[in-house]
């Protein structure tokens, strides 16, 4: 059965042959030598009266080095370039032959970049000059293998294969709730395991809720031209079964300057309301612009647009046709500075009001979050910035005030702050009330389309990056403790058995426990070397005193259950102890590490040394009882940073054995898409769209 272009994922066999790819660039991230930058057609541009599924776009670019290793001796590149797409077995035609469009109008462009870190320090870029075509509004209807080939310079040619994915149609979940501990691994559940669950002669007595999900896998995290992924990208990866570059939303980034002429790829959101008329949900304990929330619905090379990002939340992707993306049913975060009109704001606007006139109800805290009601589209932003870390919320509460960072913009202090549960929670009232009446999950009314909800742990990530271990475990606690709530109000009000649960995350950090500390004794010591005598390795690791209460007694009202009671939440009953854990990560920048709680507040590692803003040193009001470690990263990084660890999956609902196993981030998209059955039925042939827009902008 030949299925619609929307779910048919162009694969890219063969390198495209990248030069210097272990090279130090400049701005751009990549350059090809006179080769196919067609990016797998990219799947983007939607015609809102079609229904032949999802249209994609393409560049083609053919550079011109000028100097530099690259260099041929021609300044300019090929404007005659040829590009042809075939079929297995079938006639290699032109592009514009094949996906019936007019041939699109030549543009031509250059960059600079760095071809090495010597190039770098004297100051000598290379300068490339860029003849390229834009393909807008194409796609492959039809699954199988294809050769798409470009020549230039005469008869030298580029080729690439792409396998165009068959996928069924058949509806298998009404809703997909997807979980993402930002940054998490499987050697920090295993810490946050420790700390928070008690354990009697080696067998924990309580478990994870992540510990009773049917089914666990893993994906690859590597970006499209770096095998160590950024937020961006890999979010990408995972809401659009397409691999882009570092810092990349929702795009195949070209070398062009313009921000927003990329080749766009539409959004598992996008495609869920486009397709369904389902309802869509995003929720993040960081800065609500920032790369994972912001990629279901942004589309530019730069993460850092903030302003442009909240505006696609509300409005869309305005300057082409595209999905009619009318906002998500709720929305909630930190992030107010770009909200209330100031600076920093898109425009200078107040987006409170921007959302209000589209019929938002807007919410500042968590008493109006819980008492708004349920049956309208929400906005809630509750604090400037990130929000306020469990260990702040529910342990060391002073570190709540003199913070100045009221969602109102009044720089009054965020006190009454929800958390990722308390989001969690509502958002899925909310899109059950609008979205999940109970019937059969093939209707096409609205009020039963069902939903998706992505909902981020992102100080997972935020705290790994600062070496603050104990508040990363403690968000990573908070993530399990909200999936154990969201599965149980799933089960009551009777909607689990038609929702998949999924919990992964984007990428991971080089984190690990190798032993225990007895801090005292750290303490105690007055060298660095003498200090080092206070990790306990093997045997002298002993035991978690996470789980044994101070003094016999509860700790702010938290509290650790054990056998038989592992419905309810489990944090540590002690976040100081004597014996901590000797923990860490394999990349970080100069530090002085003591091993024990930072309870005045968020860790700050590294400061500006006294001689450069950009040379980073250990800062001596952090762990001053500690011991001095040399950084493993250049001197001008200020934290920690990502690693190449593949990143688990658990799966629990229907389709949940399509999520064994170890696959591609991509391969994420491809599940969720299929379980929601968001393939349709297509025409055939190279394009379903016999017209293209002219507007550069796609």
């Amino acid at each position: 059965m030949v299925k619609s272009p929307m779910l048919q994922y162009l694969e890219v066999r063969d390198p495209l042959q990248f030069s210097k790819t272990n090279a130090r660039k400049g701005e751009e991230r990549h350059l090809f030598h006179a080769c196919l930058y067609l990016r797998t057609p990219s799947l983007c541009q939607v015609t809102r009266a079609t229904e032949k599924g999802k249209i994609g776009c393409g560049t083609l670019e053919v550079h011109a080095p000028v100097n530099g290793s690259e260099a041929t001796g021609a300044t300019e590149p090929d404007k005659a370039f040829t590009f042809e797409i075939a079929k297995k077995g079938g006639v290699s035609l032109s592009a514009a032959d094949y996906f019936r469009v007019a041939e699109p109008e030549l543009e031509t462009w250059n960059f600079t970049w760095y071809e090495d870190l010597f190039a770098s320090d004297a100051k000598t870029p290379s300068f490339v000059n860029v003849a390229g075509k834009a393909y807008r509004r194409v796609a492959l209807f039809e699954p199988g293998e294809y050769t798409a080939t470009l020549t230039y310079n005469g008869n030298q040619k580029t080729v690439a294969e792409w396998l165009v994915r068959d996928l069924s149609n058949a509806r298998s979940a009404k809703n997909v709730l997807l979980f993402i501990g930002d940054g998490m691994t499987t050697n920090m559940i295993t810490a946050a395991r420790l700390i928070g669950h008690k354990s009697v002669n080696g067998k924990y007595q309580s478990n994870l809720q992540l510990d009773k999900f049917p089914v666990i896998g893993h994906q690859m995290t590597h970006s499209l031209d770096s095998f160590i992924t950024d937020s961006a990208n890999s979010a990408t990866a995972l809401y659009t079964g397409h691999k882009s570059t570092v810092n990349a939303l929702g795009v195949y980034k070209d070398s062009s300057p313009d921000q927003f002429d990329d080749p766009k790829v539409e959004t598992i959101a996008e495609l869920f309301r486009r397709l369904s008329s389902g309802g869509v949900g995003i929720v993040s304990t960081a800065f609500i612009a920032d790369a994972t929330p912001a990629a279901l619905t942004a589309h530019t090379p730069n993460r850092d647009l903030y302003g442009q990002v909240v505006d696609s939340f509300l409005n869309g992707i305005t300057n082409y046709t595209w999905t009619n993306w009318t906002g998500p049913d709720v929305l909630f975060g930190g992030g107010a500075e770009q909200f209330y009109p100031n600076k920093a704001s898109f425009q200078g606007k107040d987006y409170y009001a921007e959302f209000a006139r589209k019929g938002y109800n807007v919410v500042l805290n968590n008493t109006a979050l819980q008492t708004t009601s349920d049956t309208e589209k929400t906005l809630g932003i509750f604090s400037v910035s990130n929000l306020a870390k469990w260990l702040d919320r529910n342990v060391y509460t002073q570190n709540l005030r003199n913070q100045s960072n009221s969602p109102d913009g009044k720089k009054t202090d965020a006190i009454d702050q929800p958390g990722l549960k308390e989001m969690t929670l509502k958002a899925l009232s909310i899109l059950q009330a609008r979205h999940g009446s109970p019937s059969s999950n093939t209707s096409t009314d609205s009020t039963n389309a069902g939903w998706f909800l992505m909902s981020e742990a992102a100080s997972i990530d935020k705290q790994m990056h600062t070496l603050d271990y104990d508040r990363a475990l403690g968000e990573l606690l908070e993530l399990d403790d909200t999936v154990r709530a969201s599965i149980d109000y799933l089960s009551s009000t009777g909607a689990l058995e038609d929702t998949l649960v999924l919990v992964t995350a984007d990428h991971g950090h080089g984190f690990d426990v190798y032993g225990g500390i007895d801090t005292q004794y750290l303490s105690a010591q007055s060298t660095d070397r003498a200090k080092r005598n206070a990790i306990g390795t093997y045997r002298e690791s002993g035991l978690s005193q996470y789980t044994v209460a101070p003094n016999g007694n509860t700790m702010n009202g938290t509290t650790v259950m054990y056998a038989g009671e592992d419905s309810t939440p489990n944090f540590p009953l002690n976040w100081d102890p004597r014996y901590t854990l000797a923990q860490g990560t394999g990349a970080f920048p100069d530090k002085r590490e003591n091993f024990r709680v930072h309870s005045s507040g968020p860790r700050l590692p590294a400061i500006p040394s006294s001689n450069s803003s950009s040379d980073y040193v250990v800062n001596p009001k952090d762990a001053p009882d500690g011991f001095a470690v040399d950084g493993t990263l250049p001197t001008n990084a200020a934290q920690g940073v990502h690693s190449l660890t593949d990143v688990p999956v658990f799966a629990l609902g229907p389709c949940q054995e399509s999520f064994g196993g170890t696959y591609g981030n991509v391969d994420v998209f491809f599940k969720m898409a299929a379980c929601l059955g968001l393939s349709r039925p297509g025409t055939g042939g190279g394009n379903g769209n016999a017209t293209i827009g002219r507007r550069r902008r796609g």
